[in-house]
């Protein structure tokens, strides 16, 4: 029996998945988020011990036999969340989440400091990834700063309160600026860019390797036998990567969740360029991963809806089940900024090219191809970075619409597979990681692909029509950014 424990930002969930890959048991327990500022996200990191413990409690009270039979525990972390923490490991303010934006001018402060930074790291600077939020805290909190002896992502500050060891693994510490990410381990030169030495780091590790044993206390609190042994684990789109199966070079996945990503597994570090592209090592040993990211994918459809008044549902039955042509209208999706290619936390989105005789339902499928639109160019991106495909498998929630899966597949011109079972999320595929930790199986054998139902092929008639509908779509950005900048 194996654990998986996904660390996310609106809550905490836990699996309990047996040796063959079945989850028996699943609990969530939900988390908020503090805005004290514009601009800023933080959470308490008490409240995920708390939830975390509750979520495990859940599923003993549902199967105390098998969680006593528990061999091993993985995580999935939501990346780039700043813990600091004091000389006797207390925490010393609420963690800085991945979306607060409040280190823009930190950003370009860290890059000065350290002008290798992008090939080292293989990332642009964004306010969202952990080294520009410790420099914004020495600036503005410096009583913080100098009391600070130890900074931990969320899952490795939970491992440290169920371990005792401050650990972490690979894919998780590539989102914080300080990883040099072809080498997989920590640049000095990045840590001294922010006034922080490698001694404040954690260990690190592979998210297939065994990285501490749960404490004794715990161990008895949920009646196992003996204490599992940790995973490394995986920061949360790698545990999602590990959980799809996309762990050998050339897998690729589009995740059309409430924020978009696509993805490319790749067998060498490739510096994400001028495109906002993501390089970072994989859970996977001696492998790493592309991705280009869109801060507003199916939430853009969930926006519409409140807008309009109208379900999801009904907004997309008002639409043919496959696109017949592009609609007149454009939309652009940056209603939270924009990730790739522009790393701009500012523009804000808009529909353009609206009249008299505009429908709803030609500004709902403005909205869909406004989201497909800015998943071309992460497609873009990582080509330009050196990642190409031509197929790839499609999760989230978005992926359930038949005509929205059309259009981005045309849009980006890749064939597009639909999994029987693509929705498990981090929580499983970090349990997939606390097996391998645990009994030390090839990676190939533990993480099997789903079974595919389905596949979308890019309609060759509509081609070029998207291909000219997605030039003037990339003519907004310079509008916009001129009018929100």
């Amino acid at each position: 029996m194996f654990i998986g424990i996904d660390v996310g930002t609106s809550g905490i969930k836990a699996v309990l998945v047996d040796e063959n890959q079945k989850v028996l048991a699943a609990h969530t327990e939900k988390l908020t988020v503090s805005r004290p500022h514009e601009s800023w996200s933080e959470q308490d990191p008490e409240d995920w011990w708390k939830a975390t413990i509750k979520a495990i409690d859940k599923i003993k009270e549902s199967h105390p036999r098998e969680i006593g039979a528990v061999k091993g525990i993985g995580f999935s972390g939501q990346q780039h969340g700043a813990v600091l923490l004091g000389e006797k490991g207390e925490v010393l303010r609420p963690c800085i989440l991945w979306n607060d934006t409040r280190a823009g001018t930190e950003c370009s402060l860290f890059e000065r400091r350290f002008p290798q930074s992008r090939q080292i790291t293989g990332n642009i600077a964004m306010p969202g990834f952990t080294a520009p939020k410790l420099i914004w805290v020495a600036r503005h909190e410096p009583e913080i700063f100098h009391k600070t002896r130890h900074v931990l992502l969320p899952k490795a500050y939970l491992r440290y309160r169920m371990t005792g060891e401050m650990i972490d693994d690979m894919s998780d510490a590539s989102g914080t600026l300080w990883l040099d990410t072809g080498r997989r381990l920590w640049s000095e030169a990045a840590l001294d860019a922010t006034g922080l030495h490698l001694n404040q780091m954690p260990e690190l590790c592979e998210g297939t390797e065994p990285a501490g044993r749960l404490k004794a206390d715990l161990a008895t609190r949920w009646g196992m036998g003996e204490r599992p042994i940790f995973a490394g684990s995986a920061g949360d789109n790698a545990a999602g990567a590990v959980g799809l199966g996309a762990t050998k070079p050339g897998d690729a996945f589009v995740s059309l969740g409430t924020s978009g990503v696509v993805w490319m597994t790749t067998d060498s570090f490739h510096p994400g360029g001028k495109f906002a592209i993501h390089s970072f090592c994989h859970a996977i040993p001696a492998t790493w991963h592309q991705m280009g990211v869109t801060l507003s994918a199916a939430a853009s459809l969930a926006w519409w809806s409140r807008v309009s008044g109208l379900s999801e549902r009904e907004l997309l039955a008002e639409l043919p089940e496959v696109p017949v042509a592009p609609s007149p209208v454009l939309f652009a999706p940056y209603l939270s900024g924009e990730r790739t290619p522009y790393n701009d936390g500012v523009v804000r989105g808009a529909f353009i090219g609206l009249s008299q005789d505009t429908t709803r339902t030609q500004m709902t499928q403005a909205v869909l191809e406004g989201v497909a639109f800015s998943f071309r160019d992460a497609l873009d991106g990582l080509a330009a970075s050196g990642s190409l495909f031509h197929e790839a498998d499609v999760i989230g929630g978005g992926s359930q619409s038949p005509l929205w899966t059309a259009i981005i597949a045309s849009v980006m011109d890749v064939t597009l597979h639909r999994l029987a079972h693509g929705e498990q999320g981090g929580a499983f595929g970090a349990a997939r990681l606390a097996r391998i930790a645990v009994t030390g199986e090839a990676v190939e054998d533990v993480c099997i692909a789903p079974e595919r139902i389905g596949s979308v092929a890019p309609d060759p008639q509509l081609r070029g029509a998207y291909r000219n509908a997605h030039a003037r779509y990339k003519e907004m950005y310079p509008a916009l950014k001129a009018i929100h900048n």
